[in-house]
């Protein structure tokens, strides 16, 4: 009979034993919150190791800067009060970097997972050379980790939050900001270390900026009791992102998600990847702005937020621009609610001022024609994001994740990846 298990690994030492459990005893201490008091004798009951082995494991986190030490915890029970442990707010951090078609977006993450930097320049990507744009991120970033540095913060590695179809370190086609086969964080590494001689190279990673968004939603956003769900970003382009039972659904070559290239009519207008009538060309910015009467070109922020104002007096042809893209969405929208069954539709970026406009008829569509009939409009199925839920956050976050995965490995490394 074939075999159709994994093979099987080496047998686990000591010492991938002591990893395994440092990174358990850190992510109790910081499940708990800020807000909580962990104790060593609460982290044991909850990992299930012994209280001696958690205190020894906890010596060794405060040891290598990860946890801290104050004061005494009651419990209101017989037996000497213990003392509180929390997620140290200084040492290994993350450096989160979104490049987005005018802005690019930095911020510093710490362990615990709080925003404690963040530095956004709106800049026109469009037409310019990547190079060029990848150094301007650098830049930036190159000036948050001084304001980083400031805080005893040390980003012990960088993610990219990037549009488009990334793999394997490259954006392979970008439309919007017209890449094709940019090496991005092999440019982006080398930028960034000319800008600071003598520091160590910080590692780089990739990700499409839709799906760390919805991990900042997944991790931040509050969704506790929602674990399947699906995400809209509005930019320039539409971009997506599913997440199933709490896992980001990436495809089998990291290219799932790219709901704003679906086809809403084949004879629409034609759209920068190629094909015609995506839905990016009626429910992305430029889309918006045009069909409401507002400047495209020069729209941005500026431009949303000026929709967003007719929108508010009433403005009928803002209005109708706005429950158009609604219809539009909802309509792509049912089939991958029919397709995926999530709890959940979340929009952001630029859908999340527009919600009192965009919601209504957006909902209308997905009642019609989800099959389930569990989807009725007003249910709260169909919701706007959180204000935590944004790529940058969502990159050095993932930074994050790979440190309370194995603290082991990044013990010794704060200062010299600081320095």
């Amino acid at each position: 009979m074939k075999n159709y298990l994994a093979p099987l690994g080496p047998k686990a030492d000591k010492d991938t034993v002591r990893r395994h459990n440092l990174s358990l005893v850190l992510r109790a201490v910081r499940e708990e919150g800020p807000a909580a008091e962990a104790t060593r004798a609460g982290v044991s009951s909850r990992v299930g190791l012994t209280r001696a082995a958690v205190s020894s494991l906890v010596e060794q986190l405060i040891a290598s800067g990860f946890l801290t030490e104050s004061g005494k915890t009651f419990s209101g029970q017989a037996g000497r009060p213990g003392t509180a442990l929390k997620v140290a707010r200084t040492g290994p951090a993350g450096l989160g970097v979104e490049i987005n078609i005018d802005y690019v977006s930095v911020c510093v993450v710490d362990l615990a997972g709080t925003g404690r930097v963040r530095q956004t320049e709106h800049l026109d990507n469009r037409g310019a050379p990547p190079g060029e744009v990848l150094a301007r991120a650098a830049g930036i970033a190159a000036r948050t980790l001084d304001s980083a540095r400031e805080q005893d913060l040390f980003p012990v590695g960088a993610a990219l939050a990037l549009p488009g179809l990334v793999s394997g370190g490259s954006v392979r086609q970008a439309p919007n900001l017209g890449w094709n086969q940019v090496p991005a964080e092999e440019v982006f590494a080398g930028a960034l270390a000319a800008l600071r001689p003598g520091a160590a190279v910080l590692p780089v990673r990739s990700e499409n900026e839709a799906n760390l968004a919805a991990l900042a939603e997944l991790w931040f956003g509050g969704l506790e009791a929602v674990r399947s769900f699906l995400y809209l970003t509005g930019e320039i382009g539409v971009g997506g992102a599913l997440v199933l039972d709490g896992e980001l659904l990436r495809g089998a070559h990291g290219f799932a998600g790219e709901i704003g290239h679906v086809v809403v009519d084949p004879d629409g207008p034609e759209c920068r990847c190629g094909s015609r009538g995506c839905l990016e060309q009626y429910a992305g910015q430029t889309a918006l702005l045009r069909a409401a009467g507002i400047d495209a070109a020069g729209g941005g922020a500026s431009g949303v937020m000026e929709l967003e104002r007719r929108a508010h007096a009433g403005d009928a042809r803002a209005v109708g621009a706005v429950a158009e893209a609604g219809r539009m969405l909802g309509r792509v929208l049912s089939g991958a609610v029919n397709l995926f069954d999530p709890d959940a539709v979340v929009l952001g970026g630029i859908y999340r001022p527009l919600m009192p406009w965009l919601s209504p008829p957006a909902d209308r569509e997905l009642t019609g024609r989800v099959v389930s009939g569990l989807w009725s409009g007003g249910s709260g199925r169909l919701r706007a994001s959180s204000v935590a839920g944004d790529a940058a956050r969502g990159a050095a976050a993932l930074v994050v994740q790979d440190v309370l995965a194995d603290p082991a490995a990044y013990a010794a490394g704060s200062e010299r990846l600081g320095a």
